[in-house]
């Protein structure tokens, strides 16, 4: 398994709110408790609202808030984007106005750790590639509001996926997309940044019960 993939693995754990011990995690995955250690420490210099130590367990809170304001996923969206967008733009006042902003948002994020390397729109490693995603989100959150079937292509992988978009989800840096996968007949979730290939199709489609989203949330809880 990949590092990027097994620190996603993580985040996917993590993201129950209940504690998880890293022992716990080596044997999941298969690595050493210290491999575990380092991961914790990659997570929280990347943003992801880590909570824990070691030999007590790990846990991770999901809620993004910027006292006095509570932002909604499309507006942690958008902001994300222009942050992303501006910052790597050609233009030094800009890039170097939206990594300010980036900076003074860091300051306020209750998982705010006060690492320098944690930037809000600008992730460390491994994610830095977080940005590729984006283009692709808008396709989505139309098809989510339209009940529009989408085919998807996911780096790394062979097949396409027929898929039925039930949700954008943001968790440390990065966005996820939960599907509904009429391929593998499961539910699924994958990184908008692994996402090479998004067609809309013709087909619509209506709940059905087991494959809307308030069953995928039902698994989780």
């Amino acid at each position: 398994m990949k590092r990027s993939d097994r620190l996603y693995a993580l985040m996917q754990r993590l993201k129950d709110g209940r504690l998880h011990t890293a022992e716990a995690m080596a044997q999941d995955l298969g690595v050493s408790v210290r491999t575990i250690y380092r991961d914790m420490d990659t997570l929280a210099a990347s943003g992801v609202p880590v909570e824990g130590a070691r030999g007590a367990g790990y846990t991770a809170q999901a809620m993004v808030t910027l006292p006095p304001l509570n932002l909604t996923q499309t507006e942690l969206e958008a902001l994300h984007v222009a942050l992303a967008a501006v910052g790597a733009a050609e233009d030094e006042t800009l890039s170097a106005a939206a990594r300010a902003l980036a900076d003074k948002i860091d300051a306020v994020l209750p998982e705010d750790t006060g690492a320098p390397a944690a930037r809000f729109g600008f992730a460390t490693y491994p994610f830095d590639k977080a940005a590729q995603g984006f283009r692709h989100m808008p396709a989505f959150r139309k098809a989510i509001r339209a009940g529009q079937k989408l085919r998807l292509r996911i780096e790394g992988q062979d097949k396409g996926h027929t898929v039925r978009p039930l949700q954008l989800d943001y968790w440390g840096r990065i966005w996820t997309c939960v599907v509904w996968d009429e391929t593998d007949d499961a539910f699924a979730t994958f990184r908008m940044d692994r996402v090479t290939e998004l067609t809309p199709l013709p087909g619509l489609f209506v709940e059905e019960a087991g494959k809307r989203l308030k069953d995928f949330q039902a698994l989780r809880s």
